[in-house]
């Protein structure tokens, strides 16, 4: 303590101030000058006693500022006594617990990004290990036939790649919070039209049926871009569920306290230990076929909870998978 200068001023002229004192009393009479000194000793202990326990608190909170500074799990948080310090030590103990929590969020983070980013390449490492494989094919094919099913298998190999880098594009700002939602109203016949525009073809081609029932007039609140991603990815998993000559079943019921889209498929529905993981990310299924990403689901939900709505997803009770997505008014 006695490297901070008051404290040393402090000390040299209470040193002074004795020395001047005991002298006059000396010189008064001898024992008015050892009154002095008695009366000077008790004072100066009782400040160097008072003023080093100061200076161990602030070396206890210096101790605590380290501790967390050099990440350890050990954190000291005594009790603050009543006095010009115990402000200071409340406010560093909740500035340390502060730093605490967003450290332990961070490493949360660090764990679950190291996990994502392995899913990542798993993903990615499926269609271009087929790519590769059928481009190896077709440098030995000389069936022209077969050259051109070949050609086609690598194109949708390619289209389902840029799908799928591209969804992870927008979970990843998703998650990263700089998704910026402008909420509108937007009908919902315009919106289920849009998110259908793309599957017009491949319906087409597999004989898929659409049925649609949506109320004249119905509207909800949200993102009409994001939320027809999201219904689009619902499409997308009806569609490798029904195969050839399906039936999706699109309902929207409109009432004073919410709006509510369903979406029913034709398709076989779900296992019933997948229910409860249907919008986990990267969860493909106990009996996956191999075609799925489990990425679509998650991103939909993602989207929607994003914009406080809810969607959910079960088997209907006449058979097939059936979606909610749910906003209230």
């Amino acid at each position: 303590m006695f490297r901070n200068r008051e404290v040393r001023q402090f000390a040299v002229l209470f040193a002074l101030a004795t020395a001047a004192g005991a002298a006059a009393g000396f010189a008064i009479h001898p024992a008015a000058g050892t009154v002095i000194l008695i009366f000077a000793a008790a004072l100066g202990t009782v400040f160097f006693v008072f003023t080093r326990n100061h200076y161990r608190r602030l070396a206890q909170l210096a101790d605590q500022i380290d501790l967390v500074l050099h990440n350890e799990e050990r954190l000291f948080t005594g009790e603050a006594e009543e006095g010009e310090l115990s402000i200071l030590h409340s406010e560093i103990t909740k500035m340390t617990l502060r730093i605490r929590e967003q450290n332990e969020s961070l490493k949360k983070e660090k764990s679950r990004l190291a996990d994502s980013m392995a899913d990542i390449a798993h993903q990615l490492r499926t269609p271009l290990t087929s790519a590769n494989l059928i481009l190896t094919l077709l440098k030995d094919c000389t069936d022209e036939k077969e050259r051109k099913t070949l050609l086609r298998e690598t194109e949708e190999l390619f289209i389902q790649m840029e799908w799928l880098v591209a969804s992870l594009l927008k979970i990843s700002r998703l998650d990263a919070g700089i998704v910026v939602f402008h909420r509108e109203q937007v009908k919902v016949d315009r919106l289920i039209a849009s998110a259908l525009h793309p599957f017009l073809i491949p319906m087409e081609l597999h004989n898929v049926r659409v049925q649609i029932n949506v109320p004249e007039g119905a509207v909800m609140r949200g993102d009409q871009g994001w939320l027809s991603e999201a219904i689009r990815n619902i499409l997308k998993n009806c569609m490798e569920s029904v195969g050839d000559n399906g039936i999706i079943e699109i309902e929207c019921k409109d009432t004073l306290l919410y709006t509510e889209i369903t979406i029913h498929d034709s398709g076989p529905g779900f296992q019933k230990e997948d229910l409860s993981r249907l919008f986990e990310r990267f969860y493909r299924g106990k009996k996956d076929s191999g075609s799925g990403y489990g990425i679509g689901l998650a991103l939909c939900k993602m989207i929607i909870t994003g914009q406080g709505g809810t969607v959910a997803a079960g088997n209907h009770p006449l058979g097939g998978a059936v979606f909610s997505i749910r906003f209230p008014k």
